[in-house]
């Protein structure tokens, strides 16, 4: 696993396991970071996929069926290919790993096409997945899908308990390296349909809804 996949996935865990054990803060952070954490994502940093150990790849060779493979990203971060051998494919994108077999096959085809094509996105299981926990009838794990909402993952946690307090919810998003906690007023969202707050959500996003007090 690349470093920069290794760092995101080390402090997802940690940042997970502290909400789980109800140890975090309800405190909101500055402005100045909740506008930088909802910010579109310029498009440089809408990345490729990047390849890690248990994925599956399916390697196909035009042409040459006999080198086609479909083969899991083995914990050392390499792949086994007919002709070539190993080939490190933990921290490439797909396309790279299709130019580098390329290139080690050319000694023994003219001119060799080859498309990757992943068919099993392991490695990211945990790091692009999005949480609800706190006062929700069913705390849950989910992947992330483009276009989830806060309301989504309410809806598909069974909705808030009798004892919630949902407009002081909270969503958490990792941001540069930090954990950025922005307010949720989820309570607006299920009784009056405001949906300012309705945030689209990214990978590793964690939405806590608090019991209220007594």
């Amino acid at each position: 696993m690349s470093r920069a996949i290794f760092k995101r996935a080390a402090l997802l865990s940690t940042f997970a396991v502290v909400l789980l054990s109800g140890c975090a803060s309800t405190t909101s952070s500055s402005p100045e970071k909740i506008e930088q954490a909802l910010a579109p994502l310029p498009s440089e940093e809408a990345k490729d996929y990047v390849l890690g150990p248990t994925d599956v790849v399916q390697v196909s060779v035009w042409r040459n069926d006999d080198l086609s493979i479909s083969v899991p990203v083995r914990p050392d971060g390499k792949i086994s290919v007919p002709l070539v051998g190993d080939v490190v494919a933990s921290g490439r994108t797909p396309e790279a790993l299709a130019e580098s077999i390329e290139t080690s096959l050319m000694q023994y085809i003219r001119e060799p096409q080859v498309s990757i094509v992943v068919t099993s996105m392991g490695s990211h299981e945990y790091t692009d997945r999005v949480r609800v926990t706190g006062a929700v009838a069913q705390p849950t794990s989910v992947a992330h899908r483009d276009g989830m909402t806060v309301l989504d993952m309410i809806l598909g946690a069974g909705g808030v308990t009798p004892f919630a307090a949902p407009n002081n919810s909270m969503l958490y998003r990792v941001h540069k390296g930090s954990v950025v906690a922005i307010p949720v007023r989820l309570g607006d969202i299920l009784e009056r349909g405001d949906v300012e707050t309705n945030y689209s959500l990214r990978p590793g996003d964690i939405v806590t809804v608090p019991e209220r007090s007594l």
